[in-house]
């Protein structure tokens, strides 16, 4: 009987130090989780291969690397980045031109995304031509630049825009928009300003192409490319839930059109995106602690 009973405390003795360690463990655990912020959660933001948007998404996704996230900045199309963040199968963007530019996107996805507000203001879309074309107004265009209008990618919406200005003004009868891309729209530019021939660009505000030339607006008087724009920052139904301290670092993000324009000259004067947006995230640190505030 003495020996069962020796027996029986031995190994109650062992199941209690068992015990002991686990809990022990537990809170260990416990307490690194709340002294880390991400431990290497991954996080994917999707933008429109834009000068703007380039910037932006390097420059927001340097402040979540340095953060400790994991992140992949995918470009896509206008409509599919859209449709990627609605879906889920990217994190969020900071790239949504509104109320105009993607309009008919937010109609199709805007129930199906989360709204965090404007990351900049200001923005504006329009014809844009050199300063030396002597035409100030859509509504005085003729037979310039062969009638063309030179656009980005079709999925544009201020290639829409040019497309239906072609149909609000009866003098604009014959002429084309011709899509291309943003680095073609831009290269064209460049090559017929250094000759000073005539060209009629799709245009949006920030842009580098303001700092390097002396370009100007045409004006609307129809009203097609509306009014000042804002970017938004749009994200994926959850990421609140999933990741708190990336959804505050997109919730806070908000920034000025001399900010991203510094951003996108050195990238245009031969800076990678990534060095670009890592040098004007260290320059800036009082900028990039508002939107880390309360974060590690």
């Amino acid at each position: 009987m003495l020996k069962r009973n020796k027996k029986l405390l031995s190994l109650v003795a062992v199941l209690l130090l068992a015990l002991l360690a686990a809990c022990g463990g537990s809170d260990e655990s416990g307490n690194g989780s709340e002294d880390a912020i991400v431990d290497g959660d991954a996080i994917e933001l999707a933008y429109v291969e834009w000068d703007t948007e380039i910037a932006s998404t390097h420059v927001v996704g340097k402040v979540l690397e340095d953060l400790g996230y994991d992140v992949s900045l995918t470009p896509l199309d206008n409509a599919v980045m859209w449709e990627a963040v609605a879906s889920g199968e990217a994190d969020g963007m900071v790239s949504a031109w509104m109320p105009g530019t993607h309009s008919a996107q937010f109609e199709t996805y805007g129930d199906q995304v989360v709204d965090l507000g404007e990351n900049l203001e200001g923005a504006a879309i329009g014809l844009v031509v050199p300063s030396y074309m002597d035409v100030d107004s859509i509504a005085d265009l003729t037979d310039e630049a062969g009638m063309t209008i030179t656009g980005i990618d079709a999925g544009a919406g201020v290639v829409a825009a040019a497309e239906q200005a072609v149909e609000d003004y009866d003098n604009l009868d014959g002429w084309e928009v011709q899509t291309s891309s943003g680095g073609a729209m831009a290269t064209a530019l460049g090559e017929a300003y250094n000759n000073e021939e005539e060209i009629i660009v799709t245009g949006w505000s920030p842009h580098w192409k303001f700092q390097t030339y002396d370009l100007k607006y045409l004006e609307d008087p129809e009203g097609t490319f509306g009014e000042a724009e804002v970017l938004k920052t749009m994200v994926r139904e959850g990421l609140e839930e999933d990741l708190p301290e990336a959804y505050q670092v997109l919730d806070n993000f908000y920034w000025e059109l001399e900010d991203m324009e510094e951003v996108m000259v050195a990238i245009q004067e031969g800076t990678s995106p990534e060095d670009a947006a890592a040098e004007w995230v260290e320059a800036n640190p009082d900028k990039v602690a508002e939107w880390t505030k309360g974060l590690e």
